[in-house]
């Protein structure tokens, strides 16, 4: 794991997001690999203030690590699959 606290909190993200219904209770009736997770859920289950995980979660959005889905008048996130793998292969290379 990464030295710094934020790096270890997003990696524990991507980490979740991996298999959101076993660390997110189910709300509704949307599956939550389908429809994503709530900045509200994430912050809930870190234990940290929903700005804080709103934060964390842009900012791996920006990276192109997770998607955005709009869903009534909250966001939800999801992992991009596409994305991670190829910036797992640029490291594995070593760039």
């Amino acid at each position: 794991m990464t030295g710094n606290p934020s790096g270890r909190l997003r990696r524990t993200i991507l980490e979740w997001l991996k298999d959101p219904a076993a660390h997110f209770p189910a709300r509704g009736r949307g599956d939550l690999v389908e429809t994503g997770v709530t900045a509200r859920a994430v912050a809930a289950k870190l234990g940290v203030p929903r700005r804080t995980a709103r934060a964390h979660l842009d900012f791996l959005t920006r990276l192109g690590l997770l998607s955005t889905r709009r869903v009534r008048c909250r966001v939800r996130y999801r992992r991009d699959e596409i994305r991670i793998a190829e910036v797992a292969r640029v490291f594995e290379k070593g760039w």
